[in-house]
Order: C-alpha cells, then structure tokens, then sequence
C-alpha cells in the first residue's frame, strides 16, 4: 500500500481495487484459525469422520503429526488447508542423504498433492525439547533437503518449518528480553531463522500460557492467562510497550529474539495453543469452565488480526490444540485432556473456530471450575479402570524394582498380601512408588495403567503410602 501511495495519480482505479481485493483476500486466509489433529488414541473415530467433525468446528486448515494415507485422502477436495509432519526419527538420516529426502516427498507427499491441500510440511516436531543435542545440528540441514525435494517433484506452494516451544528462550522476561538459548542460539536457531527468512515461511511457535500460568499462579493472575484481565496491564520496561495478557507476552519474547539475532521480520505461526479441560489432582486450572474461556477468547483475538504489541495489526495464523482427549497421550492429566471434542465426537463445550461467534452468544453454561487453586491433601496412585492384566502384572514388577522396600507390605506375610489379588498389589506399588520418586519427577502414570484417586485405599491394617499437597 505505501508504494502505491507514492505513485500517486499514476495509479489507476482498476489496479489500485486489484490489489485491494488480493490483500483482502490474503488477510482473509491467513487469519483463519486451524485444528491440531492428533491421533493418540484407542478410541478416536475414523478419518473420514474427523474431517467431517473438523469441518463442523468451521475449521479451514489442519495440521497432522505425520503423512497418514487415510488422513490425507479424507481431507481430499475439501478446501481445508493441511500441515503435514516429517517424523523427528527420520531427520539424522534425511540430513545428510539428499536421495533418502526425495524418496520420502514421492512417497509422503506427491500421492495426496495438490488434491490435498497441503500447504505446510513441519520437519520433526518440538526437535530442541524433545531429542538429543545431534539431531539439533542435523535439523536445518534437513529442512533444506526437503525443501529441495518438494522443488524437484514441482511442489512449489508448500512452506517449510518446524515447531518451538518457548523453550528455546533462555529469556522471556520481560519480552524485549527475549534471547535464545546459548547452546542452540548460534548452531541451530540462526542458520534456521536464515532458512525461514530465504524461503519466506514462518516461525512455528507452540505457545501455552496454561503452563507458565499454572508453575507460578501467585504471581500470574489466571485471568491474564485467559484474556479476561480488566484491570491489570504490565508494561516493558525495556521496550514500553503495553502488555493486556500471557499470550502477546510470549510470542513477543520470541519476535525480539529474532529481531536479536538479525531476523526482524520473520512471520510467526502459533502451531499449538490450548488449555486443558482435565488433568491430575495435583495440576492446577485444568478444567471446562477455563479451557472454554481460553480457546473462546484466544479465537477472537487471532481472527480479530490484533496482532501482537511488538508488531500491531499483523496476522497470527494458529492451530489449536487439539481436536480430541487422546486417552494415550503420555505425562500427566493435562496431556490427555487438550481436546475440544471428546472420543466420541461430541463438544466438550461450544466452540466456533471461524471466530464468527461471539464469546456472549455461546448459550450452553458451563460448569463451575474447582480446582483453579492448588489441592490440599493426600493423594493415592492406583490401577486404572479397564486397565490390562498382563501389562499391571509388568508395572508391579517394576515398580518393586524401584526404590527402598517398596513392595515389602505386599509379599506374603505382609501387611497388605493379598495372593488372589494382583490389582491390589499394583495399586499398592504404584502409590508406594509415585510417594518415594515424585519429588524427583516420578508421575502416577505407568503408561496409562495408572489414576490418581483422593479415596484413600487402604484397608485394615494395610496403609497405602500417598502423596500430600
């Protein structure tokens, strides 16, 4: 628009409604909110269902953690826009091999395009949280690779990225502070923000004010994580500017990261925004009533095309997290609990990713949240409902191997024997083992087997060991 205001009269009329309408309909596009659809699950529906109950969030693009046939051809001739994921095992092996690269694009990608819109092709997910310091060095050079390869087998409208935590900051606050992390800063981010400059793709960002939130609640206000702060701001220090929620807070600390390291203008992606709807007894804010109001308010902000204070007015294209609760997601609660519909495909509440309706028109109440403060109290891990036999009998086995004395109550003789009992005796080691290793990062998870419970199990004489908050 500037240059064409320097052109002044020589503009004609027709040109200058052109370029009106394409930057229109540009804004148009790329202000529209996605869907994260994850397939960690025993229980979820088919993909031709999916898509349909993607289609019914209004959701126009969607991003997979993979190159699923079934996926991709069920999103086919649908005008939904797709990201598709080259698997973190595969990136070592696809840096250095440029033939190794080309295969996987003919048999991944070419098949599905471009009657699948697949728009976006993300290398390895989370790669600096998630895997060791080699795989970082070989990331770049397989971007490059793949995106030679998509050039090769003339597939020229797909952007390459990758997806970042905020953990790649070693500073976040305040926001003009934002600074990469020493060890990745010079080796890895720099040749990636020069690879995402050259090409002109986007920072792939996954940003979640749920958990900075929820590790330090006395000092962040929940209602500044979810948008609803009326009477708090913060403002920069170093930059001046004016912050009204979490969210502007982290994507700015990664935009002057950038602007750090020499690359002010790289466009941000937010890959995965969210807030769980359940979780764990001991997790804080994991509940319907805030998940609701925060995927409400995130919604209207990304389609309102804000943009951010560090840069007003510029569109943050998105995908939320996630289409479903994936029951095999591992980690805590929180983990499963992401979704906006449940395995069923029904809403776990009222959404509309179009952004057309209004955070007041939503009818349905939702229900009161009771655990937006920390619980107090003692808690017990036990054997899940409908958890298989044969792998409690693997998890009892280990969890006795662990630590000191932690099955002693439960061999014969003891306290808590039980010999026609094995559940009994896993969910005794379970909490035996979650009370002896928590503090050191030990979870009541034991590959889904295992659930949290505040009834306490003992009985008789047999005290199970709990956990207390």
């Amino acid at each position: 628009m500037i240059a064409l205001k320097k052109m002044g009269h020589l503009v004609f009329l027709p040109l200058l409604i052109l370029s009106f309408l394409i930057s229109t309909s540009s804004a148009k596009f790329t202000s529209k909110v996605g869907i994260n659809y994850g397939q960690l699950g025993n229980n979820l529906p088919s993909p031709s269902k999916s898509v349909e109950l993607i289609k019914s969030l209004k959701a126009k693009l969607v991003k997979i953690y993979d190159t699923n046939p079934k996926i991709l051809n069920s999103l086919k001739h649908t005008n939904i826009k797709v990201s598709v994921m080259l698997p973190n095992e595969l990136i070592s092996n696809i840096s250095s091999n440029q033939t190794l690269s080309d295969l996987w694009v003919r048999s991944n990608v070419q098949p599905f395009y471009p009657h699948t819109k697949i728009r976006y092709l993300l290398v390895g997910n989370e790669i600096i949280s998630s895997t060791d310091n080699k795989t970082w060095y070989n990331l770049v050079p397989a971007m490059r690779k793949i995106k030679s390869s998509l050039k090769a087998h003339g597939i020229r409208k797909v952007k390459v990225g990758t997806p970042c935590a905020m953990d790649v900051l070693e500073s976040s606050y305040p926001p003009s502070n934002g600074t990469f992390r020493a060890d990745i800063s010079g080796r890895v981010m720099k040749p990636m923000l020069q690879f995402l400059n050259k090409t002109r793709s986007f920072f792939f960002l996954d940003a979640y004010p749920y958990f900075p939130w929820s590790s330090d609640p006395t000092n962040i206000k929940l209602d500044y994580a979810l948008f609803e702060s009326k009477n708090f701001t913060y403002t920069d220090p170093g930059s001046g500017l004016v912050y009204t929620n979490l969210f502007d807070q982290m994507v700015d600390a990664v935009i002057f990261a950038m602007k750090r390291l020499g690359y002010p203008g790289i466009r941000v992606w937010i890959a995965e925004t969210g807030w769980p709807n359940g979780g764990d007894f001991d997790q804080i804010g994991c509940n319907i009533y805030n998940a609701a109001t925060y995927n409400r308010n995130v919604v209207k902000k990304l389609t309102s095309e804000s943009g951010t204070p560090a840069r007003p007015g510029k569109v943050l294209p998105s995908f939320i997290f996630s289409l479903y609760n994936e029951n095999q997601k591992p980690g805590p609660g929180t983990e499963r609990h992401f979704g906006l519909l449940y395995p069923n495909g029904s809403k776990i509440y009222e959404i509309d990713l179009s952004g057309e309706t209004q955070v007041w028109e939503y009818k349905k109440p939702l229900p009161k949240p009771t655990n937006d403060e920390k619980y107090k109290g003692e808690i017990w891990c036990v054997v899940a409902k409908g958890a298989n036999s044969s792998e409690v009998g693997a998890a009892l086995s280990y969890a006795c191997s662990q630590g000191n004395k932690t099955c002693d109550p439960v061999q014969p003789g003891g306290k808590c024997y039980k010999p026609d009992s094995p559940i009994w005796h896993a969910s005794y080691a379970f909490s035996a083992y979650w009370s002896q290793f928590k503090k050191a990062g030990g979870t009541c998870y034991f590959n889904g087997l295992a659930t949290q419970t505040i009834k306490d199990p003992s009985y008789g004489s047999c005290k199970f060991p709990s956990v207390t908050l």
